[in-house]
């Protein structure tokens, strides 16, 4: 695996060479701290969407695992000799209950998505308006 560079590392090179240039009416440590900010939220943003393909694979697991017992079940009954009528009673029921429980899952793994989506925007949203509002601040004090 490769090695990740060293944001800290790359921030202080910036740094030295913001302050080596001496440029004058620029905020060097204001520069970095802005896009250390930016690179905190996006971590932040890569963990949360992490947690939630997590916590998304876990639930599909599930719902695989309990589909799985159910038609073992379903094959379980099969074996058992018995009336053409209540057998086909037995599969009827099987199929409606196949229906509505992938009915309810999909559902479930959408509403995951999407908070799972949503929590991993709304870190960066905040990001933007917070990032905004430093470059107001900026140029309103000049």
């Amino acid at each position: 695996m490769a090695k990740q560079p060293d944001p800290g590392s790359f921030m202080d090179m910036f740094g030295r060479f913001g302050r080596d240039l001496k440029l004058p009416n620029v905020d060097v440590e204001a520069i970095l701290n802005h896009h250390r900010k930016n690179l905190e939220a996006l971590e932040k943003s890569a963990r949360a969407s992490a947690a939630g393909a997590s916590s998304l694979f876990s639930r599909q697991r599930e719902m695989l695992q309990d589909t799985l017992h159910e038609i073992a079940d379903m094959a379980q009954s099969y074996r058992a000799p018995g009336d053409p009528r209540e057998l086909m009673a037995k599969q009827a029921a099987f199929a409606r209950k196949s229906f509505e429980t992938a009915l309810k899952n999909a559902g479930e793994v959408a509403e995951l998505a999407r908070k799972s989506g949503t929590e991993s925007v709304e870190i960066l949203r905040d990001r933007i308006k917070e990032a905004m509002e430093e470059i107001r601040t900026g140029y309103d004090k000049k």
